[in-house]
C-alpha cells in the first residue's frame, strides 16, 4: 500500500477531518479568550455615572419638583404624590428633598458593591441595599427623602398622600400605597432581606 492510497481510506480521511477540526475548535477558544480578556471592562465606580444614571451628588441639593433623571423618571403616581406631600409639608414649614430616586441598573450595582465592602459580606449588605433586578428604585416605584424634619413629618402625615415607609431600618425610603389614605400604611419590614419583592 502505498501512502496515497492510505489517506483515501475512510477512516483515514475522518481522522485526519477530524483532528484539523479539532485544531481550529481550540484555536477560536484560545482567541476568544484572549479577546475577551483584552475587552473586559474595568468595574463601573459611582464616580463613572452621572445624572443621567440617577446620582444625586449633594444630600438636599434636588427638589422634589426638579428635572432630573432621578425625580422625572420615578413612577409618576408616585411622583404626584411626593409633591402633594411636598408641598402640605411647605406650609408646615418643612422643607422636603429627594436624597435619592429612580435609579439606572447600573448605579444600583455601584451601591450594592459599595455595600458589600462597607459592610463586609453580600448578606449584610442585602439588609440595606437590594439588587439592580430587585430594587424598587430601580423600576422607578421608591423614593428617598430627607431631611430628618421631613421624614418626622412623613410617618406622621405620609399615608394621607399614599406614601408609606417599607422599611423599619431605613426611615428615609419611601413607596406609594394609594390605600394607605383610607388604611393607614401597612406594617413595615425589618428590612429588604424580609420583603418578599427581593426574593423574586
Amino acid at each position: 500500500m502505498n501512502s496515497r492510497t492510505a489517506f483515501t481510506r475512510p477512516g483515514v480521511v475522518a481522522a485526519v477531518a477530524v483532528l484539523m477540526l479539532m485544531g481550529l475548535i481550540v484555536g477560536s477558544l484560545v482567541l476568544l479568550g484572549q479577546q475577551s480578556d483584552a475587552v473586559a471592562a474595568p468595574p463601573v465606580t459611582r464616580e463613572a455615572l452621572g445624572d443621567a444614571d440617577g446620582v444625586i451628588r449633594a444630600e438636599g441639593a434636588v427638589s422634589v419638583f426638579d428635572d432630573v433623571p432621578a425625580v422625572s423618571n420615578l413612577d409618576s403616581d408616585l411622583l404626584a404624590a411626593v409633591r402633594a406631600a411636598a408641598d402640605a409639608a411647605a406650609q408646615d414649614g418643612v422643607p422636603m428633598h429627594v436624597n435619592s430616586g429612580w435609579r439606572s441598573a447600573a448605579y444600583q450595582q455601584v451601591l450594592q458593591q459599595e455595600a458589600v465592602e462597607q459592610y463586609g459580606s453580600a448578606e449584610e449588605a442585602a439588609r440595606w441595599v437590594a439588587t439592580p433586578e430587585n430594587s424598587e428604585h430601580v423600576s422607578g416605584d421608591a423614593v428617598d427623602l430627607g431631611p430628618l424634619t421631613a421624614q418626622d413629618w412623613l410617618a406622621q402625615r405620609g399615608a394621607e398622600f399614599g406614601l408609606c415607609q417599607i422599611y423599619a431600618n431605613e426611615r428615609w425610603h419611601f413607596e406609594l400605597r394609594p390605600a394607605a389614605a383610607a388604611n393607614g400604611c401597612p406594617v413595615m419590614y425589618d428590612n429588604p432581606t424580609t420583603d418578599p419583592r427581593t426574593q423574586r
